[in-house]
């Protein structure tokens, strides 16, 4: 077609849409031409801003590395992620798988730790239990759990941690049960570094997460869920910078000032945590993973107010 306006456009291109062959790929494809253009129309785009728009765009791309997914951090940020989860799962458990997600992590046998190196903070004690809608325990499903450290850090932002660490694999048992140790995690910062940064330095909100542990369920023949459980005396629960925080997923942490412990050489103080996960019949399928290698240098923190 040649174009003789700019009303033309969008048929224009809406027309060559029709020779695909996948139909819901054909109705995804059509929606997001028709949504870009009535955006272009509603603001009136000028040629610099769409300069900007498309520097920004290719940003993202540049600003993603084996250690860090800056175009997932987007879609959190904009809450385009826990609108896809919200949208697609109810009365399950699920919520953001995050741009921290790193496949293999070793398995731990139940009740061991998540601890591969030093890692000072207050020692956790997680119980976690997963079921179906009806309320039945789902035996041998896979938990791949993974957390922040206290200082605000996944292990692949930091090299001073090792390998996996504060990440783990565990299989339910005959009652949809499984049991770890680990330290309580603390919120932190997003990264500000890139194009998710200057979009929150423009709106004037803060880089902040709630503290949270992760989680990835799956087994065969029910769908999988990536999770997060909420600390609810987190002081930014309210203003998670991701959106992420659901009211079924704020958790309740106990502390516990002495022995008895589940851990005979633990003298001082530990927390507690459960936890139940609800998953619906469905099906399995692994997540393209966010990350896949630790940084070789350090990520700096920004200091909570």
């Amino acid at each position: 077609m040649i174009i003789e306006s700019e009303e033309q456009v969008t048929e224009a291109v809406l027309k060559e849409t029709a020779r695909i062959e996948d139909a819901r790929s054909r109705q995804i494809i059509g929606s997001l031409i028709r949504h870009l253009h009535a955006f272009v129309r509603e603001v009136g785009l000028t040629e610099q801003e769409f300069d900007q728009a498309i520097t920004l765009v290719t940003a993202l791309g540049q600003s993603t590395t084996e250690s860090h997914n800056e175009t997932r951090l987007m879609a959190g940020s904009l809450g385009v992620s826990i609108l896809v989860s919200l949208t697609n799962n109810h009365g399950t458990s699920a919520n953001l798988l995050g741009p921290f997600w790193r496949a293999g992590a070793p398995y731990v046998e139940d009740g061991g730790t998540l601890v591969r190196s030093p890692t000072p903070g207050l020692p956790l004690f997680f119980t976690g239990r997963v079921i179906d809608t009806r309320g039945a325990a789902i035996t041998g499903a896979t938990v791949d759990v993974w957390q922040a450290s206290p200082q605000g850090l996944y292990e692949n932002q930091d090299p001073t941690q090792a390998d996996w660490n504060l990440r783990g694999r565990l299989l339910t048992d005959h009652e949809g049960t499984f049991r770890f140790r680990s330290v309580k995690p603390a919120g932190y910062p997003i990264p500000m570094h890139g194009p998710v940064g200057r979009l929150l330095t423009t709106e004037h909100r803060h880089p902040f997460r709630p503290a949270h542990l992760h989680a990835l369920i799956y087994k065969p023949g029910f769908k999988t869920i990536a999770t997060q459980v909420y600390s609810d005396d987190d002081p930014l629960i309210e203003t998670d910078a991701q959106f992420g925080v659901v009211r079924h997923l704020l958790g309740h942490y106990v502390r516990h000032e002495g022995p008895p412990a589940p851990a005979p050489e633990l003298q001082g103080p530990w927390c507690s945590l459960e936890y139940t996960f609800v998953l619906q019949p469905g099906e399995m399928w692994l997540p393209t993973p966010p990350v896949s290698a630790k940084a070789q240098t350090a990520i700096g923190t920004v200091a909570r107010s």
